[in-house]
């Protein structure tokens, strides 16, 4: 979405705590030095003007910092939470996101193929456990429009497997294809600055929504 932050903003959040308590570090250093210089300063041989001029200015810049580093931190928090208020809505409807992994929900799992690219026609499915073990294989047409391919969730063996989210890979030639993944958002969250959309147990990032299906 156009007004949605993007994952790197949304990601400084994380530290932006820490960054804010470095700079009141610095800031508090500094000004302690300034203030123990100018008490102690021999008063026959003061502290030239130019100087001086130059550590107030180096003073002001670093208040300054500290100012718009407070502002970032607020703006962050505040588009966020405009986030997951815009992500709600979409709770129970179907939507396309980007993920290297299905959605299997009631059995049902749908990747959104791309376009035929010169030279490739057809491509592989490849459906894969946690451990990197391919679990199942399918050829598939490639056509001039995008298209769905849907998993009925079994694997090579025909057993049923159990819902939650399972690493894909399209492939044509040894070469990766992109495709997309389609499923009924479940919920929205955000986590350590990142606000997530839910398609069961498949958690991608709001950035990564690509459209709203039904």
């Amino acid at each position: 979405m156009s007004g949605s932050i993007t994952a790197a903003a949304a990601a400084e959040t994380q530290t932006g705590a820490r960054a804010g308590a470095r700079i009141n570090a610095d800031f508090n250093t500094f000004l302690a030095l300034l203030t123990t210089q100018l008490r102690n300063q021999d008063p026959t041989n003061a502290m030239d003007a130019q100087q001086m001029t130059a550590q107030l200015v180096q003073f002001a810049s670093v208040e300054q910092q500290l100012a718009v580093n407070q502002n970032l931190e607020r703006l962050i928090t505040l588009q966020q939470g405009s986030q997951l208020v815009s992500a709600a809505p979409l709770t129970g409807r179907v939507v396309e996101v980007e993920s290297e992994y299905l959605a299997l929900q009631n059995g049902q799992a749908v990747m959104r193929l791309p376009p035929a690219t010169t030279g490739a026609t057809a491509a592989r499915v490849d459906i894969l456990d946690r451990t990197g073990r391919v679990l199942r294989s399918e050829e598939v047409v490639l056509s001039g429009a995008a298209q769905d391919w849907r998993w009925d969730g079994r694997d090579a063996g025909g057993r049923q497997l159990a819902d939650g989210a399972y690493q894909a890979r399209l492939s044509a030639g040894g070469a990766a294809l992109p495709f997309t993944v389609v499923g009924r958002a479940t919920g929205a969250e955000r986590v350590e600055g990142d606000v997530r959309l839910k398609l069961g147990t498949l958690a991608v990032n709001f950035d990564r929504l690509r459209g709203v299906v039904e």
